[in-house]
């Protein structure tokens, strides 16, 4: 698990020693880390980040989900599958107002949306990356095993996919659930994981991060890369006039996720090794640092995802431009010369429509 904010979790426990409140259990002095200079940083930079970064993820997604009602319905396997990565994009999205408040100044939302908004940062975030897996599992079988998959791809095996996603995404996110609670801390009301004894909660904070790293960092990349690779050489040995063109963009597709994905889970995996094997009293600030800065950009990379993948599509793209020339009429030539001529010229296939 990624803690939301974990230096301030390293700091609740001394608060707790202070102020016990019911149904804590404290035992034993805990030394202090102090994190001014973290906690500064983070209420500088973050609540400007995450209004900015709601703002696009509104507009981006909201575009998709325009797109998908107007034109595409729920026809396909692979719209059922967008359609529930914009849905978890939202939920992690409108969980960040909440968020930067919090970092501005302390939690005055009480005690349910704190643990509602921490659930839905988590859900949210968890099932996006799972989703995009699956929609690469899904365009890898359509088109490296189109004939095979064709009867498999149906309606139903996208409905019954995506509940299994949620249902895998929700069980992760329990324990954040469970242990979320508001606490009085030593620049007022926190929110995060409380309520037990801080060894206790340690060890589902390491739970949480290997989770993090193997269940929601490896296995999607090793997926990922296992699809993409054999797209492309599916694609190599076509002839496809377009071919080096959907070349390219696998190589953005997998280059992007890995630049985005990897630093942000290297740093998570770094903290855990640190709380397992590392001095307890280390207070070192550079680790803090570091998640801040590349939490942000795998947050970023997930909220704009469903852009990035749904108009890397040829008919998204086609749509798009509808949608812009039903709004401003002097699109509408522009629009309708590249339409005509691609009827006449070009013939459609799985791997150029991608």
């Amino acid at each position: 698990m990624d803690n939301f904010s974990d230096e301030y979790f390293e700091n609740s426990f001394d608060y707790q020693n202070d102020t016990p409140y019911e149904g804590e259990v404290v035992d034993g002095e805990v030394a202090l880390c102090k994190k001014n200079d973290v906690l500064h940083f983070g209420a500088t930079v973050l609540p400007a980040f995450y209004s900015i970064m709601f703002f696009l993820s509104l507009f981006g997604n909201g575009l998709v989900l325009c797109i998908i009602y107007k034109y595409e319905k729920l026809s396909t396997v692979n719209n059922i599958f967008l359609l529930n990565l914009v849905i978890s994009d939202l939920i992690f999205t409108f969980s960040l107002p909440f968020w930067a408040v919090y970092h501005k100044s302390e939690w005055i939302f009480g005690q349910g949306l704190c643990k509602l908004v921490g659930s839905c940062y988590f859900i949210g975030f968890n099932s996006s990356i799972l989703f995009l897996t699956l929609i690469t599992f899904d365009r890898y079988l359509a088109m490296v095993h189109a004939i095979s998959a064709a009867k498999s791809r149906r309606k139903v095996y996208g409905f019954a996919s995506s509940a299994v996603i949620w249902v895998i995404s929700i069980l992760a996110s329990i324990k954040d659930i469970v242990f979320y609670d508001v606490m009085k801390g030593g620049n007022g009301l926190l929110c995060e994981m409380t309520g037990y004894h801080q060894i206790f909660l340690t060890k589902w904070e390491l739970i949480g991060y290997y989770q993090q790293f193997f269940l929601f960092f490896l296995v999607p990349l090793f997926i990922v890369m296992y699809c993409y690779i054999r797209i492309t050489i599916r694609i190599m040995f076509t002839r496809l006039a377009e071919k080096c063109r959907a070349v390219k963009l696998i190589f953005v597709i997998v280059f992007t996720f890995f630049i985005c994905w990897t630093p942000y889970n290297v740093v998570i995996l770094l903290k855990a090794i640190k709380k397992s094997f590392g001095e307890q009293n280390d207070c070192s600030d550079a680790l803090d640092y570091a998640l801040y800065v590349t939490r942000n950009f795998a947050y970023l990379y997930f909220c704009i995802s469903p852009v990035f993948y749904t108009f890397l599509e040829k008919k998204f793209q086609t749509h798009f431009l509808n949608l812009l020339s039903k709004k401003i009429t002097c699109l509408k030539i522009d629009y309708a010369m590249p339409s005509t001529t691609s009827k006449t010229t070009s013939t459609r296939s799985p791997i150029t429509d991608y």
